[in-house]
């Protein structure tokens, strides 16, 4: 059997991947369990990243996701699901009509990822009304790396690096950051005078000097930011968003891509800020670890021109059969998730971090130098430590740590992770 060092040498001469970092993360998985994962070497690690959202039940899935797969599988797996009809794509389909929020009527398309997902969003929202043909995203966010999802995003420079121009006729506007904005508003304490700050900057600046609100179709935005360093805006800050929306008559899309499926302790994030987009973007989570599954849930007035979009993998019968379990799991976690974020919640703030923040199971730590600036060489080496003390973490941000265990981990699985996690940073602070 080859060694990590083999298999890693061998992959990044073969393998086109622009994300991984051998020296970071020098980890080729073989197996996992639960909340653990083991490489090929032998070594164990208590997984705080659970693949950045997908595995939210564990490795490899949970068993009832894995005996419905297997179930599915023997009988129809590819079912041509955009041309013939197939149950268990209807049965997904009104389980998330049914749990998403808004008292409206809504269909969904499935698709295969979360930039697809958004890319079906973008033309739902855009072919409403001829002459709405702009939108606004937000500093930091992330939607994805496909033409018209990486146009919406604006989480980091590189991301968009010798590929312009993108897209045409979108605006980016500052997103709440409690801890970090360009009013430099401490929103922990002010969150309502931040609030404000970004609706007037919406609506004098954008709308006043940009592009007319009448010429807007959308707003993208994600509940918690993820890529973006995990912020968590404050508690009203949608509430706002939707009387702008409405006032204007603009869409609302809701980017539940890494939030969704139970990982803040709702079944959808924006759920947490009492929240009706019009529009929700589904994925990760959704497949459960076994099968890549993309969901927009829309207002059913947006419904698509026939025609205009279609796919060959989207909602077929085994991605939507796990789907559904996943689902009906998910809603049995969502108490144990509270628990879990109490723990997590009080750990985490005793540590000797410059910001902690989150929600259910989705949390942000963050280090700064004495000017403010992000100080990335203690975030990176805060990981690098860490998954040699068998614990493995992701960035995000410019110098955050996203902590995002499965949903199923356990009481002392968790304090064993947030214990090593703690005498790591002690001893590099």
């Amino acid at each position: 059997m080859k060694s990590s060092k083999k298999v890693i040498e061998e992959s990044d001469n073969l393998l086109a991947t622009t994300t991984r970092d051998s020296d970071l993360f020098p980890l080729v998985i073989d197996h996992g369990e639960g909340v653990w994962i083991y490489d090929i070497d032998g070594n164990r690690f208590l997984d705080f990243t659970s693949g950045i959202g997908v595995n939210n039940l564990g490795w490899p899935s949970h068993p009832e996701v894995i005996k419905i797969g297997i179930e599915q599988m023997q009988k129809l797996a590819h079912a041509a699901s955009n041309d013939f009809y197939n149950i268990q794509q209807l049965e997904l389909a009104k389980k998330l009509v049914s749990l998403s929020p808004g008292n409206f009527e809504k269909k969904v398309f499935f698709s295969n990822s979360g930039t697809e997902a958004i890319e079906a969003s973008i033309k739902l929202v855009k072919s409403v009304e001829e002459k709405r043909k702009y939108l606004i995203s937000f500093i930091g966010g992330f939607h994805g790396r496909t033409f018209g999802s990486l146009s919406l995003t604006a989480s980091k420079p590189i991301q968009k690096a010798r590929v312009g121009p993108l897209m045409p006729g979108v605006y980016y506007v500052p997103y709440p950051n409690p801890f970090r904005n360009p009013w430099h508003i401490n929103g922990y304490e002010e969150p309502e005078e931040l609030v404000n700050r970004v609706i007037e900057y919406l609506e004098e600046w954008v709308f006043g000097h940009l592009v007319p609100a009448d010429e807007v179709s959308a707003i993208f935005y994600e509940p918690i930011q993820g890529e973006g360093g995990y912020i968590v805006p404050p508690k009203n800050f949608f509430r706002e968003l939707e009387k702008l929306a409405k006032k204007y008559g603009i869409y609302l899309v809701d980017d539940e891509v890494q939030m969704g499926i139970g990982r803040t302790g709702k079944l959808f994030a924006i759920e947490n800020f009492d929240g009706e987009p019009d529009v929700i973007t589904l994925a990760k989570a959704l497949g459960g670890g076994i099968m890549p599954i993309g969901a927009t849930i829309f207002r059913k007035e947006l419904d698509f021109k026939e025609g205009i979009h279609s796919n060959t993998f989207g909602g077929n019968a085994l991605a939507t059969a796990i789907g559904s379990k996943v689902i009906d799991i998910a809603k049995d976690l969502l108490p144990h998730i509270k628990e879990m974020e109490k723990i997590f919640k009080e750990e985490l703030s005793n540590m000797k971090v410059d910001d902690v923040r989150g929600i259910g199971l989705a949390w942000g730590i963050e280090f700064i130098k004495e000017d403010r600036k992000p100080d990335v060489k203690t975030r990176n080496k805060v990981i690098e430590e860490a998954f040699k003390n068998g614990l493995l973490l992701l960035p995000a941000g410019e110098s955050s740590i996203r902590i995002i265990p499965p949903l199923v981990i356990e009481e002392d699985e968790a304090k064993e992770g947030l214990n090593k996690l703690r005498k790591i940073i002690n001893s590099i602070r």
